[in-house]
Parts: C-alpha cells; structure tokens; sequence
C-alpha cells in the first residue's frame, strides 16, 4: 500500500471489499474507474482508456464517467452480467482534513436494478436464493422493485432449477459451498449471475419470515434479505412478508412443457409475439399484465376458485358498457406498486408522487363502476379497493400539477403548503421585481439604454454597462467590480444590501422545499402496505376485464368441468394461430374422451396439424384453468393436475444431449410423474432413432401409459403399424388429420376423423417444401419400387445393404460351421416360413411371426 498516494490507498481498500464488482469512485464530477477496472470497463463501455500518476513507478491504468450521465453506463455494465459498487463522497471538499471519506452507498447488481431500461414495466425482474440440506431444495425470490417475496421447497434439484426459470431470474444468491458442476447447470439453464452471501440469521427479518414455518425456506428467506441489505443500504420498507406456496397447489406445467407450448415467449424468436401470453394481454395497467403472466404460470387446481373468476369474467362480458368505461378509467392508474418500491428505495420524485395521487383520484370511479355490475363477486371486489383518501388528499395539498424532475431544485410545493415557504417564496419574488425595478431607474439616471443587471454564481448580482458608455457613469456611487472584453461591470451599495436577501431568500427557500418533499416521502411510507394491497385488487380487477375482452372479442365459451374425467371439446381452436390466420381459413376441431376413453393415437401426414391439435388441447386446459374462457363452441374438461409435452425437438447443446436423447428425457420425465389426472401431449416419439427402436419404444410407451398411468394422452405418430392397438387397449382410440390428393397433389383438410389414416404423404410434403424435381421424381420411383416389391435401380449399388440399425459395439465374426442336413421339425418350420407373404404383413405383424418361429425352432 505504502507505494501509493493516499487516494489510491483508500481506492484499494473500498475495492478489497467489492472484488466482484466494478467500483464507481466518486472524484468531483466524475465516477472513476482504476487498475484491473479500468482496463475492463474501457472496453465494454467503449470509453477512452488514460492513466495517472498513483504514486507507484508505474502508471495507473484509468477510466471514468460524468456523475451526471453515469446511469446509462452502470445500465450497460448490468446488462452485460456485471455489479456496480457505488462510491460517494461523504464529506464536503472543503471541510476535508486529508483525503476525502467515501464509501460506498449502493451495489447495484442484474437483480437488484430498481428502474432503467433492463426493468420491463409488464415483466417481474426476480432474484432468488436456494438452500439445501437432507435432499430437499428451498427457493426463495423476491423482486424488489415490487416488493414480491415468495418461498417454496422441492424435492428434487432440477425441480427447483426449473422453477428458477420459470421466474426468470437475472440472479441467484448462494451460500458459497454449491459444486462447480451444480453452479455449471444453473448458469446453463438460466443465464444468471451468481452471488454469495455467507449469512443467514433469521432474527432481524422476523417481520418478514413470520409466515414461513419451514426451516429451510425461512433459511433461503433469509439469505436473501440479507444480501439485500447488504448491497442496498437503505431502507426496504416496501419488501412485503414471503409467503410461502406449494407447486401441488397449482397445475404443474415443467419447464420444457411451457417452453414447448409457447405459453410466455416463442420457441424460435423467444420474444413475447406469438405466445399465449401476447394473444391475452389487453391489460390497461403494468400491475395487471405481470399478473397476467404470474397466473399462465400456474394455472388453479380448486374449481370454486376458478368458478369465481370465470362469474367474474361473464359479468364483465354482459356488462359492455361499463367494462368499456372501466378500461379507460384503469388507462389512468400508474404502477402503483413500483412506485411505492420507489418510495422506499428514497429514489421517488415529485413527478412521481403527482402519478401516485392521479391514480389514488381513479379509485372511487373504478369503485363505482364495479357495483354498477350485476353479479355477487364485483362488489366485493369493489369495498376492497382502498382509496387512501388521506393520502390523496395530502399529496392534493403538497404538490403542483407539473413539478419538475429534479427534487433539490425547488418549485414543487404549492403555495398556502406552508407558510414559511410562502415568505420566502415572497422575498425571492419581490426581490426580483425590485432588481428589475432598479435596472430601469439605473437606464434613467445615467442615460444608458444597454444598461443591464446580471447574475452569476461567483459575484452574485452586478450592474454591466459596455465600455462605450463608461465616460456616463456619475462619479463615487459605482464601485468596479469586473472588467471584461467589451463591457465593465460595477456593485452599489443599494444593490450588495438586496443581493444577500435575495440569494438567502432563494437558498432557505429550496433547502425547506427539499425538507418539505422529504417529510412527504416519509409521510406516503406509512401508505406502502395499503398501496400494495391496492395494487393487487387493481391488478386482479384489470386481469379479469381483460380475458372478458378478449373471450368476446375472440368467440370464447365458458368451459365447465366434469367430475368424472370426461373431455369433450367441440370445434376447439389453437387461439394464437388462430389470431395469426385472422381466423380465416383455420378449421376447428372436435376432442373427445369420454369416460373410460383416455388415450388418442393421432396419424397423419406431416404439416397436416397434428402438433397444433394437441397444443390447442393443451392451451385449452390452461385457459380454462386460468379463470378465462376458451376457443371453442363447447368445452367439458376435467381438472389437470400436470401437464407434459414431447413437442419438436432439438439438440442440447450446452449439455452435449443429442435430439434423440432430449427427447427420451422429456418422455421419461412425463412417464415416471403424470398421474391419472395429467394431461399428456407425445409428438412423434422415437423418430429419433431406428426405424424398429423407434416403432418399439413407442408401444411400450404408449402400453405403460395406457395401462399403468390412466393419463388423459394424444400421441402422434407416423407408425402406422401402431394403430392396430386399439384392438388391444380398451382405453385407446385412432383418429386421424385428413388430406386428400387432387391432381396428383396432396391437399391437408386440417380435419381430425376417427379411424386411421391409410397414407403419410411424405413425398407429396416435400415437393412443397420446394425440393428439386429430380429428387421428387426419383423418390416417386423408388416408393413405388418398394411398395411392388422391387428391387430398386441403383446407381452403381443399394444405399443400404440390410434393414436395421448399425451396432453399437464392434462385432466378431461368428466361425464357420458345417452345414447339417435339415431335421423334419425344421422342415416344418421352413415350409411354414415359406408360406408367409412378407410384403403384405406390417412390420408388427412380421415381428410377432418371426418371435414365434424362432420360439418354435428353440425347442
């Protein structure tokens, strides 16, 4: 240490205490970066790179930033994964002795940011911390920008890493001792930062953990609070008591499943367009759509709970006019939430109080206009939105309409808010008009029109007269003060006496505005807990109002549950694709299971709408499980405990699993969780492979399910063998997505029919794709080569010199052996084989023979 200045020293001692951070060293107007820092934040923020005499033989690598415009570089820092250690000055320059004191005030990291443009006004911004001990796993998140803490405890690791996910978190807090391989499939999977904290008392949060009876959550709770102290420094008044929640009490929908149906991003762009999500959310306020996406995450499993937004929703519906007035009325309430986070934090503004007190002023309305609604659930909806009158009132009082951005500036608080406001206000007014005043009598006295009173910060007022006129000055009452290019300027002593109350006049002035704003902020503090239950009920109202918009905007129904398992869809429509084709040309579809009828073995050609029929299947369970209608003309359903999907497919590469092995992934985790009461969507399982591994694997699968799980089912396949199953399995029927030929080209219906289908297209879906004609013209002919049982023209020799898959271990040749006269059983045997047609047999047909024949020879 002792090489370097002491300001060095001082930067290397804050920095020793923020190793994974960037430190922003306050010096004057500037946050400096220095050393490893500066060499780093150079490059990512593209600013110049200097350097500075440290004290040491070498220079100090250096960079830095305005104070002034230094949140768009720390926004950038966090969005690139890195934290920003805030490093302020604690004590005036010039009652410093030495070096100044700083200290840092502020860790700003990707899960902490309170606002800036990484904070998406419709999105929640989560942190989380997870805990474990004796096999069980704890997550708890928490968004601070609302104030949100939630806490739950899974079984298993990747059942606690996909709920991380589903929360999208930008960080995660551990205790340190997690395995690099564990620390590996968090980053893998979620893409976030990765911080310890070591402590996790619990006493100091005992406000905020009361509800959490289990151990290990109230652990993970309490990790992360303190990780927020720590990094904030300030009061997180607004930080709301975690509640705990159990997954069995929603429908469970994994990670691949949400991501495969495209509930909240799409596959291929994974932005909002084109998910469930979008096609709903016609909320008026920002509260309302984070809800809306907390509630496609986890759709309800209690049926009186879902009756009662689905009554709510219908009486919107009939209610045209006054849900019309209500979204207009909920276009005028700001994010009350964020903002009382902001209330909080000490980092709201007067602009911001004034949204506050405009959305407090919509409540009454939106009050009214609920119990003007029939329907029992409105009004209760309606008394429990709280106006906060008191409040409103005050900050009516407070408050000008327009106030300015800055708070230390003045020119926020109305006159009549206090009277010694007003005095001064008074003197800094009147000591203007008396400086104008002065300016013109001056002009008079001395004949000098170009006369003029100035200010500026470092002489106060003065009186500027250009040196052309000097020779009119009266002698003895000017006193110089200035002399510049052009022009002289000169004090009286008239005007040094008004000067020092004008100027106390304007300083008192704005130091008692900036007390007055900040007894406010204190003063709405008190509100934050009646702030946030309003938010809810407000977010709950704009929720509801807008699945009535778009159910009757879109021709949804009201679903109704059966008691019993059956599920009758009648002309049921994928909502999004839907919306995409502006409904023209999507044909609609039946789904029927009824009692004793769970599993559908869907054939068809490629692209004729398999896929969709079964996610539409799907998003119909979950709307209806959300509260909202669904698209269809009628809807029976039961209530889904989980759902799982093995849709498309594609390799992971992070973790080197091939398309094939994601794919068993999927299945198997579908297959060892679904109940009795889950719905399960299999899209071509065991294309992946061989054609007979396939073809097997998907039988036994499709027998376990049908038999040991009792799964509501659609599987799809392109087996055709497969469907002769139905003779076997009791619960199980075959429909098929019908096309037609015409001209020699395929043409796809999009209708789902009972039966099988008795053709895949395969060739004909190619020539759409646009393929070469010689390559559909030789496919032509070998299919049909190999439908009459010919062997194909090659050229110069087959592709494949025997059906089957290559072995996966390296084979010894078997030694030769003398041939032996047949036995009369195997003569039998031979003869028997002879008489069978192979080519008109399917492959299972051919499989069971073959089994037999081999059984018989044995003996």
């Amino acid at each position: 240490m002792s090489q370097y200045t002491p300001m060095i020293q001082q930067y290397l001692r804050v920095k020793a205490d923020y190793q994974d951070a960037f430190l922003f060293f306050r010096l004057g107007d500037f946050y400096e970066m220095f050393f490893e820092d500066a060499l780093k934040a150079s490059q990512i923020l593209e600013i110049t790179l200097t350097s500075r005499d440290g004290g040491s033989a070498e220079r100090i690598p250096m960079c830095g930033v305005p104070y002034h415009s230094a949140k768009g570089y720390i926004e950038r820092l966090i969005a690139a994964g890195h934290k920003v250690a805030i490093c302020e000055q604690r004590e005036d320059p010039k009652q410093a002795k030495g070096v100044i004191k700083r200290e840092v005030v502020q860790v700003i990291t990707p899960g902490t940011m309170m606002e800036g443009a990484g904070i998406q006004e419709k999105e929640n911004h989560y942190l989380a911390a997870i805990e474990n001990a004796g096999g069980q796993y704890a997550v708890a998140a928490a968004d601070v920008t609302t104030g949100e803490c939630k806490a739950a405890v899974f079984a298993a690791f990747d059942a606690a890493v996909h709920e991380l996910a589903a929360y999208g978190v930008k960080e995660v807090i551990t205790n340190g001792s997690w395995t690099e391989q564990d620390i590996k499939q968090i980053r893998a999977r979620l893409g976030a930062v990765i911080s310890v904290e070591e402590i996790a008392e619990e006493s100091p949060f005992d406000r905020l953990l009361f509800n959490l009876t289990d151990g290990l959550t109230r652990k993970a709770s309490a990790r992360l609070y303190h990780y927020l102290h720590r990094t904030q420094k300030r009061s997180l008044d607004h930080l709301q008591p975690a509640e705990p929640y159990e997954i069995r009490d929603y429908m469970n929908i994994d990670y691949f499943s949400k991501r495969n149906l495209e509930l909240t991003e799409t596959i291929r762009s994974k932005g909002k367009k084109g998910s469930l999500l979008w096609l709903l959310d016609e909320t008026k306020t920002a509260m309302g759509g984070r809800l809306l996406k907390q509630w496609i995450d986890r759709p309800l499993l209690n049926e009186s709970d879902i009756s009662r937004r689905l009554d709510i929703v219908e009486t919107f519906m009939v209610s045209f006019f006054e849900r019309e007035e209500l979204r207009e009325q909920l276009k005028e309430v700001y994010d009350l939430e964020r903002l009382a986070g902001r209330v909080a934090f000490g980092s709201v503004n007067a602009r911001d109080l004034v949204q506050l007190k405009k959305s407090l002023g919509q409540i009454p309305m939106l009050a009214s206009l609920l119990k003007q609604m029939n329907g029992a659930e409105l009004p209760k909806l309606a008394d429990s939105l709280d106006p906060c009158t008191e409040l409103f009132e005050e900050l009516e009082r407070a408050l000008i309409e327009e106030p300015p951005i800055s708070v230390k500036e003045g020119g926020m608080i109305r006159e009549g808010f206090h009277m010694q406001l007003d005095e001064y206000r008074d003197a800094a007014k009147n000591g203007k008009q008396w400086i104008a005043e002065l300016e013109r009598k001056e002009r008079e006295k001395t004949g000098i029109k170009s006369l003029k009173i100035g200010y500026n910060r470092i002489f106060g007022y003065y009186i500027e007269v250009t040196k052309a006129n000097l020779s009119l000055l009266p002698e003895g009452r000017y006193e110089r003060k200035q002399t510049l290019a052009n022009c002289e300027r000169f004090i009286t002593p008239e005007l040094k006496e008004k000067e020092t109350l004008i100027l106390e006049a304007n300083d008192k002035m704005m130091e008692l505005e900036y007390e007055l704003f900040t007894q406010l902020r204190e003063d709405v503090k008190q509100f934050i807990p009646r702030l946030q239950n309003l938010a809810r009920t407000v977010s709950e109202v704009d929720v509801l109002q807008c699945f009535a918009a778009v159910s009757e905007a879109r021709r949804f129904v009201r679903p109704s549950f059966s008691a019993d398992g059956r599920m009758h869809i009648q002309e049921g429509r994928h909502p999004v694709v839907e919306k995409v084709m502006d409904a023209q040309g999507f044909v609609p579809n039946d789904c029927r299971m009824e009692k004793g009828r769970n599993m559908l073995l869907i054939t068809g050609p490629n692209m004729s709408g398999k896929s969709t029929y079964m996610r539409q299947t799907a998003l119909i369970a979950i709307l209806a499980q959300i509260g909202c209608f669904v698209p269809a003309d009628k809807a029976v359903l039961p209530i889904f405990d989980q759902i799982f999907t093995r849709i498309g497919a594609a390799d992971d590469l992070v973790s080197g699993q091939s398309t094939f092995m994601v794919e068993m992934l999927e299945a198997k985790h579908a297959i060892a969780n679904a109940t009795g009461r889950s719905l399960i969507l299999f899209d071509e399982i065991g294309r992946g492979t061989s054609t007979y591994d396939g073809m097997a694997l998907a039988q036994a699968m499709i027998e376990y399910i049908h038999s040991s799980i009792g799964a509501k089912t659609l599987f799809s396949t392109h087996y055709h063998e497969l469907t002769v199953l139905d003779k076997s399995l009791g619960h199980m029927q075959n429909v098929h997505v019908t096309a037609a030929e015409q001209d020699g080209k395929v043409v796809f219906l999009h209708k789902v029919k009972d039966g099988a289908a008795d053709k895949s297209y395969g060739i004909h879906v190619a020539q759409l794709a646009g393929l070469p004609d010689a390559v559909i013209k030789r496919a032509d002919e070998l299919l049909h080569s190999f439908e009459n049982q010919e062997k194909p023209k090659a050229d110069p020799e087959p592709v494949l010199a025997r059906e089957g898959q290559l072995s996966f271990f390296e084979e010894k040749p078997e030694p030769a052996e003398t041939p032996k006269p047949p036995k009369k059983a195997d003569s039998a045997i031979l003869a028997r084989l002879l008489s069978y047609d192979i080519m008109e047999m399917t492959p299972m047909e051919a499989m069971n023979t073959l089994y037999a024949l081999q059984k018989e020879a044995k003996k």
